[in-house]
């Protein structure tokens, strides 16, 4: 039986600008995208049985069909039939080290993995291109989480240009374990509380683009300034999720407050909020001062670092 491992790294979300309405009825986004070096571990073994099974060591995560593992794995089995009954099924175990329902990307990342994985036990050649579609069947961050990396992503977060690679910018990243925020919620309370600003006539794509404010961190991005990068920082959903969640924006005012921090924001719809830092010391440092002032045992802190890639292998 053949079997590969590989890691799922987590994302976070340096702009996200929300332009207007879609006709599809997703909203109209500018984001660009991260991968950070917090990551899942996920094994995947073929199965003579052409059945599917998902595994987790995490308590919160499903492992039936409402998982998006799950439905990466069903995908393929239905996109590629023969190949199912060819090779089999496969056993999936996803060991979560991202925390969940954070803003981070986590459920995306590791149903790329288990698109990147199934091509590679079903000997199916795809490309990545291929596999980042097949990935926008299943949500929009899919097809950002194969090749990871930066990314700017538009229409509604599926349409990908690269940027060149950030790396070893360092982060800490905070999340309460036991906040949710709903990023259906997020989008529709936005809606109705800034709705009379989206551009209404879709079919502008010069009016649309000229809404568009993203230039100036793209411009910081180009140029690899890590401090422009951290003052040019936006994230629309910050004006419905602060005020609602105020354990969000006291993380947020706190890791402002502190000297070593360069830039910090609100990751997607939250509630994960994440510091920018120049070097893993003051990371560490700025960890241990948040540690101090908020000493709630329900309050997760990571130092992390941006990184270049998506989803890797790392064994087989």
């Amino acid at each position: 039986m053949h079997s590969y491992n590989l890691i799922a790294p987590a994302k976070i979300n340096l702009y996200l600008e929300i332009i207007g309405d879609r006709p599809d009825g997703y909203h109209e986004l500018v984001m660009i995208l991260q991968s950070i070096d917090l990551a899942d571990e996920i094994e995947l073994h073929s199965i003579s049985d052409e059945i599917i099974r998902v595994h987790c060591n995490h308590p919160q995560v499903p492992t039936d069909k409402t998982n998006l593992v799950y439905r990466a794995a069903e995908l393929m089995a239905k996109k590629f039939p023969e190949a199912l009954a060819k090779h089999g099924g496969v056993d999936i175990t996803v060991k979560k080290h991202i925390p969940v329902a954070a803003g981070l990307a986590g459920g995306s990342t590791n149903a790329a993995a288990v698109l990147v994985g199934i091509d590679l036990l079903w000997n199916l050649g795809l490309t990545q291109i291929e596999i980042e579609e097949l990935g926008a069947m299943l949500g929009s961050d899919v097809p950002f989480c194969v090749a990871g990396g930066t990314v700017i992503a538009t229409g509604r977060g599926e349409q990908l240009s690269p940027l060149p690679s950030l790396d070893h910018i360092y982060i800490v990243l905070a999340k309460y374990r036991s906040l949710e925020v709903s990023t259906a919620w997020a989008y529709k309370t936005y809606r109705q509380e800034f709705g009379n600003f989206y551009i209404r006539d879709t079919d502008n794509l010069a009016a649309r683009a000229a809404a568009v404010h993203s230039g100036a961190i793209v411009k910081a991005i180009l140029a690899k300034d890590t401090i422009a990068i951290a003052q040019k920082l936006h994230n629309d959903l910050e004006k419905v999720v602060l005020p609602a969640y105020p354990q969000v924006l006291q993380l947020r005012e706190l890791f402002a407050s502190q000297p070593d921090v360069i830039g910090t924001m609100m990751s997607g719809s939250g509630p994960s909020v994440f510091a920018l830092c120049q070097s893993q010391q003051q990371a560490e440092q700025v960890k241990l001062q948040v540690r101090q002032a908020i000493p709630d045992e329900d309050l997760e802190l990571f130092v992390t670092q941006t990184i270049t890639h998506g989803i890797q292998i790392i064994r087989n």
